[in-house]
């Protein structure tokens, strides 16, 4: 049994045959629900895990046990994925004290109506005593439901952050973010999918954790940070206050016979022709959403190529848009075209929705295709790139 931190066993599970993840994000490489386990003269059980995985999850909370019976479950997140397991937890140490946030005990009672628990509600500074580990209790709704709070132990100065600092994709043995490649990669679409639209609750969190100065970071999902934190707790201040991580430019397309995609290229083409350090082109009809979400979320900069559809805007980019909306896309540049063979409408319908998004500026003249690129399309094209980058 790997330990996190000395009396801190890992108890989590991993699940990889999961193909959505809360039935929209494709996770091909699974998710991880991870759970611990505090060890001293008290015994804390650090959330459970979801009803797929959880008589997994139970045999490994027994094996960490080795005999005994656990006084507290610490529920930092009442999200199914990782309280499945509450019920029966508490069916089999039926003495168990559960520990929540005054908010997570009521949904306590919405997902398990007509059960009776021992409980203890818990604020922001409150502290629970194991014996020489002590838990301290930070409060941080919304982040991403209301009842989310954090923990952190103070002897060993690990931060138990709910789904904070999550990611996509099981664990399959490695367990710390050292042995992760490329974390920012999943973990930048977890949170801007997840999260991304708390970012102010994110910065309240982050400003109540820094002076705690954590030396590990124990997410609900992902590996287990412990080594150069000031990188992951950056990348969340840059994320969480909207801020651009890498310069460049996002196209996204969104093309019905492919005319709007060979002038998304044109533009990416030309993007490149002047300089910009970074383009990515992304195909909304046949990518991922999540993965569009995330990128951009990543550059500052955006261009938004779409065909009109019935007097309106090509479903693929409308969702899109849709999605940035519910995300809380924002302090970004955009520049758009539009395919339009008879009417085209695509571009008013953009410039509406980029409208009620915070901070977000269009810029340059928005570029009609009719139908197909021609010759005397690429001086507006070249304007275009000019004013995104400028």
């Amino acid at each position: 049994m790997k330990e996190i931190a000395p009396g801190i066993p890992y108890i989590g599970v991993d699940d990889v045959h999961l193909d959505l993840f809360e039935s929209q994000y494709v996770v091909p490489e699974g998710m991880s629900y991870n759970s611990y386990l505090i060890l001293d003269s008290k015994v804390a059980v650090m959330d459970t895990a979801d009803r797929r995985k959880g008589e997994e999850w139970l045999q490994k909370l027994e094996e960490a046990l080795e005999g005994r019976t656990p006084d507290y479950l610490v529920v930092h997140h009442m999200e199914p994925d990782h309280s499945g397991f509450i019920e029966a937890l508490s069916a089999r140490y039926p003495d168990i004290v559960i520990v929540a946030s005054a908010k997570a005990l009521q949904l306590l009672g919405q997902f398990l109506p007509g059960r009776s628990f021992h409980t203890l509600a818990v604020k922001e500074g409150d502290m629970l005593e194991l014996g020489s580990k002590t838990l301290q209790f930070i409060m941080a709704p919304m982040v991403h439901w209301p009842e989310v709070m954090v923990s952190f132990e103070r002897s060993t100065r690990v931060l138990f952050a709910a789904d904070a600092f999550g990611k996509f994709g099981a664990l399959e043995g490695r367990l710390f973010g050292d042995q992760d490649d490329d974390w920012a990669c999943e973990a930048r679409r977890y949170y801007f999918n997840i999260v991304g639209k708390y970012g102010a609750q994110v910065q309240a969190l982050l400003k109540k954790v820094a002076p705690l100065e954590p030396s590990v970071i124990a997410p609900l999902h992902g590996p287990v940070l412990r080594e150069n934190l000031a990188y992951y707790l950056n990348l969340y201040n840059t994320w969480s206050s909207y801020g651009v991580e890498t310069e460049g430019v996002f196209v996204a397309c969104a093309s019905i016979h492919g005319g709007t995609l060979e002038v998304a290229q044109r533009v990416a083409d030309i993007l490149k022709a002047k300089g910009c350090p970074k383009v990515v082109l992304c195909d909304l009809t046949r990518s991922d959403r999540a993965e569009a979400v995330e990128d951009a979320f990543r550059y500052g900069r955006m261009v938004m190529a779409a065909c009109s559809y019935d007097a309106g805007l090509f479903t693929p980019a409308y969702d899109f848009l849709h999605s940035l909306q519910m995300k809380g896309w924002q302090k970004r540049k955009v520049a758009l075209i539009e395919n339009g063979s008879w009417a085209p409408s695509a571009g008013r319908v953009m410039k509406e929705m980029f409208g009620q998004m915070k901070e977000v500026e269009v810029v340059g003249d928005t570029v009609t295709i009719r139908s197909r690129f021609k010759a005397d399309d690429q001086p507006a094209l070249e304007a275009l790139a000019d004013a995104i980058l400028a």
